[in-house]
């Protein structure tokens, strides 16, 4: 009897401990990252595009499989770029690259579906389909077209030809559909590691779109920024023998630059 109570006694004390810990679930981003987002005349033609899966404002890696997608949509036509692509490293994790040669003025959406990744802290996968939009040559026609992915954020600003300061807009959308009141989580990519969080609260930033699926969001500083809309699958997938929520990310990455003057 003594054993079983100080049994009883040590696991509410691990409870108790539990509860008074600090507990923050950093945001997962698929990560695509074009060289560039806007391709002048007398620019090089070929833009390397890095597919990666991170904590993009801490700068921490996780694993990347080979994408089950990644493709690129240009005047209303879709090229599977699977193949082309190479294993490098992200943040010290696998990832993903390729050099893509642009050879038409015009708009590229590039997109990457990946393998389900487990997340066990969330006691769920994590499927983000991520895309980014550069325009090459002088035409900026079709930046707000859409990729039709599973989930997905269609741009109302520009995105690319962004200030720091600017307001990026877009609209959440699943199956087509626009998502009322879609939570949005927002990440800078630190890539120099100097930028510094306050608290912990600030990492991630976190908005909600409008009931039309509309966020609107101002953007601070220059660098690449990733919007990424969150919804629950209609699908479950099996992970030892049990069914589990699929989480379906819609993931844009935006760059922005610093104003200039003479």
């Amino acid at each position: 009897m003594k054993n079983m109570i100080n049994f009883y006694c040590g696991m509410l004390v691990l409870f108790c401990i539990i509860l008074v810990l600090p507990y923050h679930v950093f945001a997962h981003f698929g990560m695509v990252i074009p060289s560039d987002s806007m391709i002048m005349q007398e620019d090089k033609r070929n833009v390397r595009v890095t597919l990666s899966f991170s904590h993009p404002f801490e700068m921490k890696g996780m694993e990347l499989e080979k994408p089950s997608k990644f493709d690129v949509f240009f005047d209303g036509q879709k090229t599977d770029l699977l193949k082309t692509l190479k294993n490098t490293q992200v943040m010290g994790h696998t990832a993903w690259e390729t050099d893509f040669s642009v050879k038409r003025p015009g708009v590229y959406i590039f997109s990457m579906e990946p393998v389900p990744y487990w997340e066990p802290a969330e006691d769920c996968f994590i499927v983000h389909y991520t895309k980014t939009i550069i325009t090459a040559f002088g035409d900026d026609e079709g930046w707000d077209a859409e990729a039709g992915l599973k989930t997905e954020i269609v741009p109302l600003s520009k995105p690319f030809g962004l200030y720091a300061g600017n307001v990026f807009q877009g609209i959440v959308k699943f199956d087509g559909k626009p998502v009322p009141f879609a939570e949005v989580e927002i990440e800078y990519y630190n890539q120099d590691k100097k930028a510094e969080a306050p608290t912990e609260y600030m990492i991630t930033q976190t908005i909600k779109a409008d009931r039309n699926g509309v966020f609107t969001y101002a953007v601070p500083v220059a660098g690449w920024w990733g919007f990424s809309a969150l919804n629950t699958a209609d699908f479950k997938l099996k992970h030892e023998g049990e069914d589990k929520d699929v989480e379906l990310g819609a993931v844009i990455w935006v760059r922005f630059h610093e104003w200039k003057s003479k």
